[in-house]
């Protein structure tokens, strides 16, 4: 479990195929703020992108992952290459604070930036979605965006938008995407529970 506040923003230092999937290799000192001791360890999870993965291997502030089929298929990881950057966050430990909200770290779907209003150090952002999340999402409900814990503003048939402030731009990998860019889902878990509810309910 996570909570969709990013600890880093990590660049990706290799991309090597082991077929049938990929290793992932990124650094993040970031995460190892009170030494390697207590950094990540082999087995942990850390999600990228939004996306829960298990460190496979540690090597100074370097950690891999490896990706297989299905996860380089329905999210963005797939179009990871050197020089990519990903958002990190480390799982959720018992007794933590939760600033954002329950994310999962499994990703639902993949979406796209519509477009993006800036205005001075601030934008409002409009992504599209499959139509088959919009039930999930309502205005001022939560969404993860590549593993960012965001506030919806509007939902508009298969779009929606957020509003980012100037941090959020500037240490998650939001700031640096252009209509287009492919961005990974995750919608509130407990809207999930909610939908699966009012289904059963309703035969």
């Amino acid at each position: 479990m996570f909570t969709g506040l990013v600890e880093a923003l990590a660049p990706v230092i290799e991309v090597r195929a082991e077929p049938p999937g990929v290793r992932i290799v990124i650094c993040a000192p970031e995460i190892y703020c009170n030494g390697s001791e207590n950094g990540p360890k082999i087995g942990d999870s850390i999600a990228l992108n939004g996306c829960c993965l298990t460190v496979v291997a540690t090597s100074g502030e370097r950690l891999e992952f490896q990706a297989g089929v299905e996860t380089l298929s329905r999210t963005n990881l797939g179009r990871l290459q050197p020089g990519s950057r990903v958002n990190v966050e480390r799982s959720l430990r018992v007794g933590d604070q939760l600033g954002g909200h329950f994310v999962t770290g499994h990703v639902d779907a993949i979406g796209s930036l519509d477009s993006r209003i800036d205005d001075g150090d601030w934008s409002k952002f409009w992504f599209s979605m499959p139509k088959s999340l919009a039930g999930q999402l309502a205005s001022k409900g939560s969404i993860a965006v590549d593993g960012v814990s965001l506030t919806v503003v509007d939902v508009a048939g298969d779009r929606f938008s957020v509003a980012l402030i100037p941090h959020t731009l500037a240490v998650t990998t939001l700031g640096r995407l252009k209509p287009g860019d492919p961005v990974n889902l995750e919608t509130d878990v407990l809207a999930k529970y909610v939908q699966t509810q009012v289904k059963t309910v309703n035969g």
